[in-house]
């Protein structure tokens, strides 16, 4: 039988690295990480601890792995999936990782390790899916992102439609007479979320007659308050004429608010804040905060019902678009008010 000190030393590293990439750590670089993991895979070892889950759960767990420890959309989907399958025979397996990583390449881990039932991702990067997704054997279920272009005949998906979104967030600023707009978002290159809410804020540009310059008005930050506060600093001092700001997500707004009250800025009187979510935090922020939000019940409660229909009954896959609301808060006021 392999061990962990066999799988250390055919790899090169110490005990102590290889155990931090079996328990999914982040410090740990690229190479020793991919290096662990093909031996891993090349023995198809399995550690003690998670052998023993093996003998207890793997006929009846679930796993959802949730990208973004700081995504509040997402803290919510995961207490609703939780709440909704403990009525049930089953068990929930959480996964949380964090949002620039490979979403796929954790959930082979996780098949291999724990013999899940199902996947329900939370989050998620077309591209590591195209690359690996076909090596998946378990029915899943991207929650919160499209997957119907991926043809999967093991992949469903319930989402909002996030250009949609998008565009109804950017329009709400310009029918208030907005016409210098920023925008607070995620990098569009790695965040398929991101780059669909992206195209959604070009949409309605466009649709006003006023020119989108991304280089200008974008800035690309992660969904975390720290983050957004810097971020909004960095496109004030680019954009000084800004006087509305579209964020991403209720945390990027909160943020971005903080940062431009430190700034001496008072919102909605000298710059307005549009978010994205309607999460509690929302509700509760000062100003109250005008967002798009996203039915996170209906997001969980379907997710787990597709699931479960492909697990037990063998059905298809299928693809749900849940309705958004633009929710009117007190962050936004139309020029010249």
């Amino acid at each position: 039988m392999v061990t962990i000190k066999d799988i250390a030393k055919e790899s090169g590293y110490s005990v102590s690295t290889v155990s931090r990439v079996l328990n999914h750590r982040n410090d740990v670089s690229p190479d020793a990480k991919k290096k662990i993991e093909e031996i891993v895979e090349k023995y198809h070892f399995v550690p003690n601890n998670n052998a023993k889950h093996l003998k207890q759960t793997n006929s009846e767990s679930i796993g959802v792995l949730v990208k973004g420890i700081s995504n509040m959309l997402f803290a919510s989907i995961v207490e609703e999936i939780q709440r909704t399958v403990e009525k049930t025979r089953y068990t929930v397996i959480v996964s949380y990782l964090d949002e620039d990583d490979n979403e796929v390449e954790q959930a082979l881990l996780l098949c291999r390790e724990r013999k899940p039932l199902g996947l329900l991702f939370l989050g998620g990067n077309p591209e590591y899916f195209e690359q690996d997704f076909s090596r998946v054997d378990v029915p899943c279920v991207m929650v919160s992102t499209q997957s119907e272009r991926m043809h999967f005949d093991n992949l469903s998906s319930v989402s909002t439609d996030d250009v949609e979104a998008a565009h109804c967030a950017v329009d709400a600023l310009f029918e208030a007479n907005h016409r210098q707009i920023g925008i607070l978002g995620g990098n569009i290159e790695t965040s398929f979320t991101s780059h669909q809410r992206f195209v959604g804020c070009a949409e309605s540009f466009q649709s006003h007659g006023v020119a989108f310059d991304a280089g200008r008005c974008y800035e690309s930050v992660r969904f975390s308050f720290d983050s957004a506060y810097r971020g909004m600093k960095r496109l004030l001092a680019r954009f000084p004429e800004v006087t509305a700001i579209f964020a991403m997500s209720d945390v990027m707004a909160i943020g971005a608010i903080r940062a431009l009250i430190d700034m001496g800025y008072k919102v909605p009187e000298d710059i307005s804040v549009i978010g994205f979510d309607g999460t509690m935090l929302a509700e509760y922020s000062h100003p109250r905060l005008t967002t798009i939000k996203q039915q996170y019940k209906v997001l969980a409660t379907r997710s787990i019902e597709i699931l479960f229909g492909q697990i037990e009954l063998n059905r298809k896959p299928v693809h749900e678009l849940i309705p958004f609301e633009l929710i009117q808060g007190e962050s936004v006021n139309a020029v010249g008010e």
